[in-house]
């Protein structure tokens, strides 16, 4: 596929460069300038140079916290005293709690029966208020209105949101400062947040840098979408890469398809094979989302990509439940 060209300067988007800048600036006494690591052994097996951003090396394990923080840090003093309240079952309601608990407020996570002891415990360790509901996204939407009436809260989105897009983008901007001659940069799509904030920041700094976005084979609406031309809502995902469930938003879906070349799916098997050689070989560890963006570098085909950025989204992994 040819290389796309930039949107038109008149085309408008939920954050733009000058958002993302503003938001490394609020966000850089709180949240880690992660590590961009490599690996000999990874990049004979890609058969090109690959530069990892870690954001498995972020405060509770992964990018979210960027954008939670930036949310957080952006609320006016009326609207942070009411807390902010939101809906999640894993790292979005683990970076809200910790972001509230650096600026003094309550953060209010709905979160289903289901969701693991551990995610749970880190979300009260953080101080979070949790507010159990039935595992049906109806059901949480329901409480999640409930919180809301009951506290006058903000509500937070875990990806369609600006200051969501905006704080994302932060990690890219630290991968071009690092390594500033990339040919392309590939990261996980689920809901977007990440991966418009990629797009926003890479091709704000970069405009001609290729831009391909890693998703499972078993929640694969980006790919359907961005070949339809249109948003197509995720149904009936399966995947071990339980990050990446959701369907892209109304703000996320826009840059996503302007700025992404192509979504590269890749099967479970795959993701499993390249969290296990990322461990082995860089000895990190890295949650099947996180791997997925590595599964798809060693599937990616296109020539002219030499030099590959590739965002490790988190590292949130059960050690007691490991795919192998």
């Amino acid at each position: 596929m040819a290389v796309m060209s930039s949107p038109p300067e008149t085309t408008s988007y939920a954050a733009d460069l000058d958002a993302v800048r503003a938001a490394a600036e609020r966000i850089a006494p709180y949240a880690h300038r992660t590590p961009v690591l490599t690996s000999g052994a990874i990049d004979r097996v890609a058969g090109r140079r690959l530069w990892f951003k870690c954001e498995n090396f972020q405060k509770i394990g992964a990018f979210k916290f960027r954008g939670a923080t930036n949310c957080v840090l952006s609320l006016t003093d009326d609207e942070a005293r009411r807390g902010v309240v939101t809906h999640s079952s894993g790292n979005h309601a683990q970076a809200l709690a910790l972001a509230a608990r650096h600026r003094g407020i309550t953060a209010h996570i709905v979160m289903p029966t289901t969701s693991p002891e551990v995610k749970c415990a880190a979300v009260r360790e953080y101080g979070g208020v949790i507010h159990p509901c039935p595992p049906t996204l109806a059901d949480r939407e329901r409480v999640a209105d409930v919180v809301l009436a009951e506290t006058g809260g903000c509500f937070v989105h875990p990806y369609n949101d600006p200051r969501i897009i905006a704080g994302q983008g932060t990690c890219v901007l630290e991968l071009l400062d690092e390594v500033p001659d990339l040919d392309a940069i590939i990261a996980p799509i689920g809901g977007g947040g990440l991966m418009s904030g990629t797009c926003i920041a890479a091709r704000g700094v970069r405009p001609g840098i290729r831009l391909f976005a890693a998703e499972p084979a078993g929640a694969d609406d980006a790919a359907r979408s961005l070949a339809a031309g249109r948003l197509i809502p995720q149904t009936g995902p399966d995947t071990i890469a339980d990050g990446l469930l959701t369907s892209l938003g109304d703000l996320t879906w826009p840059i996503v398809r302007d700025h992404v070349e192509r979504v590269i799916t890749v099967a479970d098997d795959e993701i499993v094979a390249a969290m296990r050689l990322i461990m082995q070989r860089m000895k990190i560890v890295v949650e099947p989302s996180g791997a997925v963006s590595l599964a798809a570098a060693l599937a990616l085909a296109e020539p002219g990509v030499e030099r590959l950025g590739v965002i490790v989204s988190g590292g949130n992994v059960d050690l007691d439940r490991l795919p192998w």
